[in-house]
């Protein structure tokens, strides 16, 4: 592992846990964790090590070359406009947490760094700075856009953990908006992101994914709605003619049971929550995101800021490290494939 290039992790927000759980994964010393370096503000690390009780000093550098990858956290120094404050985000810091992904994807980009891990942002404070993104996916991809890709183009979102893989139709849709944006050719689109991903990314010669139904008993013949009938298996139907091996819906509430998980590879869920319900719920903790469809890897801990505990020390790095794990993994796999 020692020859290969890092994974670079960007701070996300100063003000929540992201700097507060990098650095209790460097003090935990795990060897089995492969080495990364942290675009942030070297300062702002110090602080939140000091925060939380973790026994680690930033090391600032100026470019990869410069890590050791020694007892000190390697720090690409990404200066802040003004002191964090634990749990209270601050738009004037909102140009330097975009940097650093920005930092994070140009690395990655250019074979420098082999994976992105981004630690969580919030988006209120970015938007009210002029961010006009959504979140971290979208800014991706578009950061990303005029970069050849193998394989269909993304982004599509997946949750990751031991035992499951739930890719989503839609994101951050409101309930009642979720049938408008559905469509066969969305769906499929879907659909060949995540196979090609599968195969490039996971090593899976021939995945196999499974399609959620929309509705109760998935719509049950058209008694309890349509989308099935009309979308969802004309979707799985196209991807089966161009050689994917996806099934028609099924319905949501006998799909994530452990002898159900072992007939896919990934699932598909129609919309939020239908897919990170059964996920968080079955590896809270170990459940990591992944973007899925882009030139580079890229994924991120399942979670959010934490503004209510940040400071206090009691954020855990369980999502943090499998998410490096991840990220690792997915850039062996490209790497041979």
């Amino acid at each position: 592992m020692s020859g290969l290039p890092p994974i670079v992790v960007s701070m996300g927000d100063p003000a929540g846990i992201g700097l507060e759980i990098a650095a209790k994964t460097v003090a935990a010393r795990d060897p089995s964790l492969p080495r990364f370096v942290l675009i942030a503000d070297a300062d702002a690390l110090a602080r939140a090590a000091a925060r939380c009780g973790a026994s680690v000093a930033p090391h600032a550098i100026e470019t990869l070359a410069q890590a050791q990858f020694g007892e000190a956290l390697d720090v690409l120094h990404q200066p802040l406009a003004r002191a964090e404050n634990p749990g209270a985000p601050d738009t004037i810091n909102a140009p330097a947490i975009i940097a650093a992904i920005e930092t994070g994807v140009r690395l990655t980009l250019s074979g420098a760094a082999r994976a992105l891990v981004t630690l969580p942002i919030a988006k209120a404070p970015l938007m009210a700075a002029g961010f006009g993104f959504p979140g971290h996916t979208e800014f991706l991809a578009e950061l990303c856009k005029d970069t050849p890709i193998v394989g269909a183009r993304g982004p599509v979102m997946m949750l990751a953990a031991p035992g499951l893989r739930v890719a989503l139709a839609t994101i951050h849709a409101p309930l009642r908006s979720v049938t408008e944006r559905l469509s066969v050719s969305a769906i499929a689109d879907v659909g060949r992101v995540v196979a090609h991903a599968l195969r490039r990314d996971f090593a899976i010669a021939r995945p196999r994914i499974a399609l959620v139904g929309l509705n109760p008993h998935a719509g049950e013949g058209g008694a309890i709605g349509r989308e099935e009938i009309e979308i969802i298996n004309p979707a799985a139907a196209l991807l089966r003619a161009e050689g994917f091996d996806v099934g028609d819906a099924q319905p949501a509430d006998t799909l994530f049971h452990a002898e159900a998980r072992a007939r896919y590879d990934a699932v598909i869920a129609m919309y939020h929550d239908q897919g990170l319900i059964p996920i968080k719920t079955l590896d809270f903790w170990g459940a990591v995101n992944v973007t899925l469809g882009l030139p580079i890897v890229r994924t991120s801990p399942d979670h959010g800021t934490g503004f209510d505990i940040a400071g206090r020390g009691l954020a855990r790095t369980d999502s943090f490290c499998a998410a490096l794990r991840h990220a690792d993994a997915m850039a062996a796999a490209r790497a041979h494939a």
